[in-house]
């Protein structure tokens, strides 16, 4: 997480490192700073807060006009949020911003301290800078690439850095392990950023920083070495997002945004991997044979991607009759989980650099499992590790809560699951051009569904005073509502459970009392009147139900407060329909208590840490 920029160029870099750092915010907002170089020396400003803090903080001060230099955005790791604590952090010589973690800071902060160092914050970043400071400065050669290899040797962790040295006024330096960096290429400028958006309004090309390579960047050029020295020759890709997508657009945030773009994401997803009505993934060279011989799936992912996993289990399983495991990221690798090098691993990850999933990748690879990675960010560091790439194409997307990202893998794995179920009998040629020519109707529904979003926003004004909330659903239905309870908390802050609906009698209905929202999902055919004597337990005890179902659900005098009818749509495929008003639920309930949609209090959008 936290947000790294960097310019160096012929014209002061202030205006640069704030605009970047502000495409960038959405990756930490406890604080942010910069530092320049400005006549020979390092001045470092920074401010605790939003990055509109240190805007202020600027105004107030002299102009720094020099042309070299790096901002940062934070997200709290090591020392909570305060001046001091937040980045650039210097030892007046060196400076650097960084994200990621040093996981041995203890033991090397009582080496510097022995070397006559003070330290003065709670993070782990004074001691990388200090002991790079080190190695520079007992160098006889005061070579700064010198003393960076000596610096990432003794460091353990995960990062990326930014450096400026005061000896070398025009020049960028920055160095990553794990944690994503990219170096931009400009018209007699250059860029360093945590990610595209920082850049796009500037240049849409880029290299990806590989672990352990070293840049020296001037406004002349690019110099890329590994932690050995020797020189690489770095691939210049082109982003293919316009600073358009990067923008709200005449939206009041992001999310919202970001929901209505849904329709559109879905499309570009699905219509390349279809061809003669039916899934295809010959384009990303994944062989019949892996799928139709599979005797079994895993499923690895965090948050918003593992919750898509969990829908994505209940497709699979349903229709093509294969054993699915799902696994959080960060459980997975500590969990010794029993795999087979014929068993393919689903990885999914927005960014494509979550830590956690990136480890289980790996852990998974190291077993000889086939891995199939569902990213949206072309080039991250797991759709250049997996076996197998599906991109998602849905753009960036900047709110913090994920939305059509979700919507996206969501899309690849029921592709997925109709494939499976084709090439292993489970359904033959017509059902499988059926269900598949359903899934391309799925934008249209969305678009119905987002024609009138005010009815939504109406019912949610009715529960802004909840304490709590209980999602509940069954089959496909359960497995949706984990993520519409995760959206809720996330953003609103409501205290938000999701529970399997079969199951409330078995201890949860003991939370429901007078007053406490229920959020219903009931669009299965099948379990109507299974999910409706559900409901009736929690109407009976007091509760307020908001119901999302079918458009043909016969529904009981009295049962529900509120409902929202879906169009029709396969049940099957339901889950693709639902999560739209459940988002929309989630973005009117923050919104109408005052949050910051956006940017929710201790969340990043990219966790790139343990």
């Amino acid at each position: 997480m936290c947000g790294i920029v960097g310019y160096v160029g012929a014209q002061p870099s202030v205006p640069f490192l704030l605009d970047g750092l502000k495409k960038l915010e959405y990756r930490g907002y406890d604080s942010a700073g910069i530092a320049v170089i400005e006549n020979g020396e390092i001045e470092v400003v920074k401010a605790k807060g939003r990055l509109t803090n240190l805007e202020n903080k600027l105004k107030t001060l002299k102009p720094l006009t020099g042309c070299c230099g790096i901002g940062h955005t934070r997200w709290a790791t090591h020392g909570e949020p305060s001046d001091v604590n937040s980045h650039p952090h210097t030892s007046s010589r060196v400076t650097i911003v960084h994200n990621g973690i040093i996981e041995n800071y203890s033991e090397l902060k009582t080496f510097l301290i022995s070397k006559g160092y003070t330290f003065v914050s709670e993070t782990d970043t004074e001691v990388a800078v200090k002991l790079l400071d080190h190695y520079y400065y007992n160098d006889p050669i005061k070579d700064p690439v010198e003393a960076i290899m000596k610096t990432i040797k003794q460091l353990r962790g995960y990062y990326a850095l930014g450096i400026l040295f005061k000896d070398y006024p025009d020049t960028l330096f920055a160095v990553r392990r794990e944690s994503p960096l990219i170096i931009g290429y400009g018209d007699g400028e250059n860029f360093i950023a945590s990610d595209v958006p920082a850049i796009l309004k500037y240049t849409k090309k880029y290299s990806l920083l590989d672990t352990d390579e070293i840049a020296t960047i001037t406004a002349d050029g690019v110099k890329v070495v590994t932690h050995l020295g020797f020189p690489v020759e770095k691939e210049i890709l082109e982003a293919n997002w316009d600073l358009e997508s990067a923008e709200k657009g005449g939206f009041p945030h992001f999310m919202l945004k970001e929901i209505h773009e849904q329709p559109k994401a879905l499309l570009n997803t699905l219509n390349p991997r279809i061809k003669d009505g039916m899934p295809d993934f010959s384009a990303e060279k994944i062989e019949d044979d892996l799928l139709r011989n599979a005797p079994a799936l895993h499923i690895v992912g965090c948050g918003t991607a593992m919750h898509a996993g969990i829908v994505g289990k209940y497709a699979i399983e349903q229709l093509a009759r294969v054993p699915v495991t799902v696994d959080i990221a960060s459980e997975f690798r500590y969990a010794n989980p029993i795999l087979h090098p014929n068993e393919p691993v689903i990885v999914i990850s927005q960014s494509g650099e979550t830590l956690d999933t990136i480890a289980a990748m790996r852990l998974a690879k190291g077993q000889g499992c086939p891995i199939i990675a569902i990213v949206n960010v072309v080039g991250s560091t797991i759709a250049r590790e997996a076996d197998y790439v599906l991109y998602t194409w849905a753009g960036p997307e900047i709110a913090v809560a994920s939305t059509k990202a979700y919507s996206v893998q969501l899309a690849t794995l029921y592709l997925l699951a109709i494939r499976l179920a084709w090439l292993r009998g489970a359904i033959d040629d017509p059902r499988a051009k059926e269900l598949t020519a359903d899934l391309l109707e799925v934008p249209a529904v969305l678009d119905k569904l987002l024609v009138n979003t005010d009815n939504i926003k109406h019912i949610a004004s009715t529960y802004i005073n909840s304490q709590s909330a209980f999602y509940i659903g069954r089959s496909l239905d359960f497995a949706l509502s984990q993520e519409g309870s995760l959206k809720l908390k996330e953003i609103s802050y409501i205290h938000s459970e999701s529970y399997a609906a079969g199951e409330l009698k078995h201890g949860t209905i003991s939370l429901i009392e007078d007053g406490v929202c229920v959020v219903a999902i009931a669009t299965q055919e099948r379990l109507l009147e299974k999910m409706f004597s559900n409901i009736k337990e929690v109407k009976t005890r007091g509760a307020r139900v908001f119901l999302i179902t079918r458009s043909d659900s016969i529904i009981p005098d009295g049962l529900v407060d509120d409902v929202v009818r879906l169009p029709d749509i396969d049940d099957f495929l339901a889950p693709l329909a639902t999560i739209l008003p459940l988002q929309l639920f989630a973005y009117y309930m923050a919104l109408l208590r005052g949050c910051d949609v956006d940017k929710p209090r201790n969340l990043a959008k990219s966790v790139t840490v343990e």
